[in-house]
């Protein structure tokens, strides 16, 4: 049944772009459930900033394969170069702290002219806005380390804005002078902060301003052409990524996830290194010490000091990560929830291999007790979707996949100490993989017939299918999802939720509902490749999961600023839509009404010191990225730092008091409790539902 998926998937997302275009242009079919481009590394010296004739071969086969193949077929024309234009410098100069407002001005002149560039290959324009950038880059580095020089008085009540996405560009030199000057001194008071000499501070900042021009200066062509293209495509939607060759060699090996490190997908933002994403098995989501959105700002191998990395290239950072199995690595975190100003902390993790054992399915027992009766719940913890392709390629009988491993699960947990009362899957954090075992998995509680649909490009639909009639499991099911639950996640929900075989409780899903292939431009690799959206997914009963993502039965007030997160974030994500329904029996000819279960969930919540806490964590959260400006004010900000401090261990007294846990050392703990809390409601209300039914029953 699995060859079958297989050979049905690879017809429907067959392309005849290699009919179009020159025999050069080679795809590989390689559904991706979710991937993101990293920055291109340096190159050789001996490049030279200037565009060259693979560059405008590239550019060729990137525009005839997006015009013809890409889901959006969005048309080349100036309302496109207009975004192009804005997403170009929003690249560059992201905080607007670099270029004036007089070389927009000046450079305005190409605003219409980008999609003639693209036709064309015409691409100087691209790099004389590229040497302007660099140049004033050169010059901002020269005046921040000159600032070092100097004194600066922290009894001064002003205040510095860091977050200048929304600002204008200075309007003159002296306007950018004032800006860089309360930034240094922002960079200055931070370390003073973090109780580092003026010494050590000092030198420091001076690297750091030093490796900021010096990595703009040895930008390549291959890179800035990168910068270009990337501006083009995310003007058209936010999932389809050109990777330069270098950059393509990275992406390989992110995919296979063979190297050792940390287990964490990396990408850059603004100046920062930022965790993506935490891959399940790896030393960081086994140490539960890294989320995602927090900064890395500084690397130590094993004893060695702690290198700043601010305004390192990624792929340097990557590098310095990357090490030896067993080997030790210390890094220096900002975490996502931590207001502006705070202190950095210093993390140890040793490196190692992602573990599949660790990524696999998982079981274990949620109890309750209630009316002097106690009931047993089972949970499968789902980090992904996986699947062994290669032992199952080879004919081995006992290879891995998400299926066989929940189906085994399932007996254990029904069969053991008297069985359960029902099942909940869990599927927080898990961001997809194959759909094959999203299809399968679904087929585990549905007798047969079509679990997700897929239109391609053309506008064709087709459906993949659970051909086998036979149920692993009949009892109660719930399926607790997250901001986090993506692609493979979202397909499985989904028809669970349209089957009316289960409930759906927690977050809306991510939203990601399209599907991309990788496209190398030619035989040798010299052009590099293009991930391109090809495909959308489409639920049985007709509904996207694109943008809106699957909204569960049950809300949890954990659902804060949904509209702000996953694909509903991004610029340019396609829009929800629709298609026809499928033709499917659903597992219940009566819709369940939820609105009853959402009362008892609300009522419980609203009682519990637990979600309190949880529930101010989580506000807290939202403050601290909404803030976009700090006190230059040393004796305000040791203040904050402070009070910070006292809420800490406010928070970790009233964490002691609602768990009974005799003591928690750090926020690790706290996570965990978070998670029980969350588990333990969901199996709360599937109780609800069972006792329900059982009432309503003559």
């Amino acid at each position: 049944m699995q060859h079958h998926h297989h050979r049905r998937l690879e017809r429907l997302l067959s392309t005849r772009a290699s009919r179009a275009l020159s025999s050069a242009v080679i795809f590989t079919l390689t559904v991706l459930m979710g991937c993101t481009a990293t920055a291109d590394t340096r190159e050789t010296a001996l490049d030279t900033l200037v565009p060259t004739i693979e560059h405008e071969q590239a550019t060729e086969v990137i525009v005839e394969l997006m015009q013809r193949y890409h889901y959006s077929q969005v048309s080349i024309d100036n309302e496109l170069s207009d975004q192009i234009f804005d997403r170009f410098f929003d690249s560059l100069d992201p905080q607007k702290s670099f270029l004036l407002a007089s070389d927009i001005k000046e450079f305005n002149q190409y605003r219409l002219e980008f999609d003639d560039a693209l036709r064309n290959e015409q691409l100087d324009p691209v790099f004389k806005i590229f040497k302007r950038y660099r140049a004033r880059v050169e010059d901002r580095a020269e005046f921040a380390q000159k600032l070092l020089n100097g004194k600066f008085d922290f009894t001064i009540d002003e205040s510095y804005t860091f977050n200048r996405e929304e600002a204008d560009w200075p309007e003159s030199g002296k306007a950018a002078d004032e800006l860089w000057r309360k930034r240094v001194k922002n960079d200055v008071l931070n370390l003073r902060l973090a109780e580092q000499s003026d010494e050590d501070l000092t030198k420091t900042l001076k690297q750091r301003y030093e490796r900021m021009q010096r990595r703009i200066s040895q930008l390549s062509a291959n890179e800035v052409f990168q910068i270009f293209i990337n501006s083009y495509t995310l003007s058209v939607e936010p999932h389809t990524s050109y990777f330069s060759p270098r950059s393509s060699e990275e992406f390989k090996i992110n995919m296979s996830l063979s190297l050792e490190g940390i287990g964490a997908a990396l990408s850059t933002e603004d100046e920062y290194t930022v965790v993506q994403r935490i891959i399940a098995g790896g030393p960081a989501a086994l140490s539960e010490k890294i989320s995602p959105d927090d900064r890395i700002v500084g690397v130590g191998d094993g004893d060695e000091e702690i290198v700043d990395v601010v305004s390192w290239p990624l792929g340097d950072v990557v590098d310095r990560i990357r090490g030896p199995k067993g080997s030790t690595i210390r890094l220096k975190i900002l975490p996502a929830n931590a207001p502006a100003g705070s202190p950095p902390t210093i993390i140890t993790l040793v490196r190692d291999k992602i573990k599949l054992e660790e990524q696999a399915a998982k079981r274990s027992v949620v109890e309750l007790s209630s009316n002097d009766k106690k009931q047993r719940f089972g949970v499968i913890d789902l980090p992904t979707f996986y699947l062994d392709s290669a032992a199952r390629a080879e004919g081995q009988a006992d290879y891995r996949s998400t299926t066989r491993d929940v189906e085994r699960l399932l007996g254990e947990l029904t069969s053991t100490d008297g069985g359960v009362d029902g099942i909940i899957i869990d599927l927080r954090g898990n961001g997809g993989g194959s759909l094959i075992e999203a299809t399968q998995l679904t087929g585990l509680f549905i007798k047969s017939g079509p679990v997700v649909q897929i239109r391609n490009a053309n506008g064709e639909v087709d459906a993949e299918k659970d051909v086998d009639p036979a149920v692993a499991y009949t009892g109660p099911l719930a399926v607790l999802v997250d901001r986090h639950s993506a692609s493979a996640s979202e397909i499985f929900a989904a028809a669970i939720q349209d089957y009316g075989r289960g409930v759906i409780l927690g977050e809306p899903t991510f939203g990601k509902g399209t599907v991309q292939t990788v496209a190398p431009l030619d035989r040798d690799g010299k052009l590099g490749q293009l991930k391109i959206t090809i495909a959308q997914f489409f639920r049985v009963n007709g509904d996207g999961t694109q943008h809106r993502g699957v909204i569960p039965d049950v809300l949890f007030p954990t659902a804060l600023d949904s509209d702000a997160q996953g694909e509903r974030g991004l610029d340019n994500a396609l829009p929800w839509a629709e298609v026809a329904a499928a033709n499917y029996d659903a597992w219940s000819m009566q819709k369940a009404d939820y609105a009853p279960m959402q009362s008892l969930h609300e009522a419980r919540y609203q009682a519990s010191d637990s979600f309190a806490l949880l529930i101010e964590e989580i506000e807290a959260q939202r403050l601290a990225r909404s803030q976009n400006s700090i006190s230059l004010l040393e004796s305000a900000r040791e203040e904050e730092i402070a009070e910070r401090q006292t809420d800490r261990e406010e928070r970790e007294e009233l964490y002691r008091k609602a768990f009974g846990a005799s003591s928690r050392d750090d926020d690790d703990d706290n996570e965990t409790a978070v998670a029980d809390i969350l588990l333990e409601e969901a199996a709360n209300v599937l109780n609800d539902i069972i006792e329900s039914r059982l009432k309503s029953k003559p």
